[in-house]
C-alpha cells in the first residue's frame, strides 16, 4: 500500500538523515536512525556483510569508513509504502567512494523496512546490493 503523503515525507526524511549521517561519518547519529533491537539486520554488498544488531551495524559502517577517504550513498526517488506502524522503501542508488586517491561510483539497489516508534521512523532491516556486472540485459542469470 502506497504510503500517504505524511508517512512518505517522514520515512523519506528518516532515509535522508541516515544517508547524511553516513556521509558525515557520524556514528552516533547513524545508529540513532536504527532500531535498538538485537535482531535488527543490515546486508551490505560484500559476501561477509550480514550485520545483526547495533554493534554489528557499527562494525560494518566503521569498516567502510576505515577503508575509504569519503563515502556516500544516494537514493534516487525511493518508493515508500506503509501499513500502520511499518513502512518499506526501495530505490535505485549510487554509492560514491573515494579511496586510495581514486573516486568511484557504483550503481546500487536499496530496500529497507522501517518501524514507527513514538514519533520516529527507525530502520529495522536494510539491504544494499550491486547489480551483477556480468549479467547481460534480458538474461536472468549471470554469464558463466
Amino acid at each position: 500500500m502506497k504510503a500517504n503523503s505524511t508517512t512518505h515525507q517522514a520515512v523519506k526524511a528518516a532515509l535522508d538523515n541516515w544517508a547524511d549521517s553516513y556521509t558525515r561519518r557520524d556514528i552516533k547519529r547513524l545508529l540513532a536512525c536504527v532500531a535498538p533491537d538485537p535482531d535488527v539486520l543490515m546486508y551490505g554488498t560484500g559476501a561477509d556483510e550480514k550485520r545483526i544488531g547495533l554493534a554489528g551495524i557499527q562494525t560494518q559502517v566503521e569498516r567502510d569508513w576505515a577503508q575509504t577517504d569519503a563515502a556516500t550513498f544516494i537514493l534516487h526517488d525511493p518508493a515508500i509504502s506503509a501499513a500502520g506502524l511499518v513502512a518499506w522503501a526501495s530505490a535505485d542508488a549510487t554509492f560514491k567512494v573515494e579511496a586510495g586517491g581514486q573516486q568511484m561510483a557504483f550503481p546500487a539497489r536499496f530496500t529497507g523496512v522501517f518501524e514507527k516508534r513514538e514519533d520516529q521512523w527507525l530502520v529495522v532491516q536494510a539491504h544494499f546490493s550491486l547489480p551483477a556486472p556480468d549479467q547481460e540485459a534480458g538474461s536472468s542469470v549471470p554469464n558463466a
